[in-house]
C-alpha cells in the first residue's frame, strides 16, 4: 500500500500561481526516482492560501531516501551554491508535512 505525504504550503495572498508555475516547470523531475508513484498539486478554491502537494511513495524508506538526496536539495534550493542555477526565493511562508497510508479505497 502506498505511503502518502502531504506538504501543506501556506503562501502569501496572490502568490499561489507562482507556486503552480514552479511545480509545472519541474513536473517531470521526479521521473525515475526510486519508489515515487506520483504527485498532485491542489489549489484552494476558496479564500484559503494553503496549497497541498500530495505525493505517493512505495515505502517510507523511498521517501526518506529522496528527502535526503541531492535531487531534493537541488529542487528545494538548498543544494550546492556553486551550481549554475540560482536558487529562487521560496514562495511559501510556511509548510507542514503530513503522513498517511491508504485505509480504504473505492
Amino acid at each position: 500500500m502506498s505511503i502518502i505525504k502531504i506538504n501543506a504550503i501556506t503562501v502569501p495572498e496572490n502568490s499561489g500561481d507562482e507556486l503552480g508555475k514552479r511545480f509545472a516547470a519541474r513536473r517531470d523531475s521526479m521521473e525515475g526516482t526510486s519508489g515515487f508513484e506520483g504527485f498532485e498539486l491542489l489549489k484552494p478554491t476558496d479564500e484559503r492560501t494553503t496549497w497541498l502537494v500530495i505525493t505517493r511513495w512505495a515505502t517510507e524508506a523511498d521517501f526518506e531516501n529522496w528527502r535526503t538526496s541531492q535531487d531534493f536539495q537541488k529542487s528545494h534550493g538548498t543544494g550546492d551554491s556553486a551550481s549554475e542555477e540560482q536558487p529562487k526565493k521560496p514562495v511559501g511562508m510556511s509548510a507542514e508535512l503530513w503522513s498517511y497510508t491508504v485505509s480504504v479505497t473505492g
